[in-house]
């Protein structure tokens, strides 16, 4: 049994498809993308912010960026009613700003910046460079390559 399993994260294959739903209990929720999943849930455990939720949307989300925004407002729409704030954990993600007109009619914060290598360096850093100068390969993308990279560019 993995360390993950143990505290109750999803396979990958569940974040790349269902996503992750949130236990419940806080006053907050954080609406992110299953690629972020172990990410949040470290830093929320070392920080212990027991005061949080997490629910992630299908990472595969990413290979049609025009489905993120109906997503996240049907998420938001769906569980709002049971917490204080709502936070939207995705950056623009390739939505052309159709992520940004949602969140802002539907009166939640999200991550600004393009994507999340951009706030992973610092949307400030990122912006004064010319060209993309950090790729972040994260635990979830080295393990879900396949799904990510080689089948969406039929490689």
């Amino acid at each position: 049994m993995t360390a993950e399993v143990a505290r109750g994260l999803p396979d990958d294959d569940t974040l790349t498809a269902r996503g992750l739903a949130e236990s419940g209990g806080g006053r907050i929720l954080l609406i992110a993308c299953g690629a972020l999943a172990r990410e949040i849930l470290d830093l929320s455990a070392a920080n212990g912010w027991s005061h949080m939720d997490l629910t992630c949307l299908p990472a595969n989300l990413h290979n049609r960026p025009d489905k993120i925004a109906p997503a996240v407002r049907e998420a938001v729409l769906a569980k709002r009613e049971n917490y204080a704030s709502v936070y939207v954990v995705y950056a623009d993600c390739g939505t052309g700003g159709d992520l940004a007109r949602v969140c802002a009619e539907l009166g939640v914060e999200m991550v600004r910046g393009p994507h999340c290598y951009a706030f992973f360096e610092g949307n400030e850093t990122f912006a004064a460079r010319d060209e993309c100068t950090a790729f972040y390969l994260t635990d979830f993308l080295v393990r879900q390559f396949d799904a990510f990279v080689i089948k969406p560019l039929g490689l």
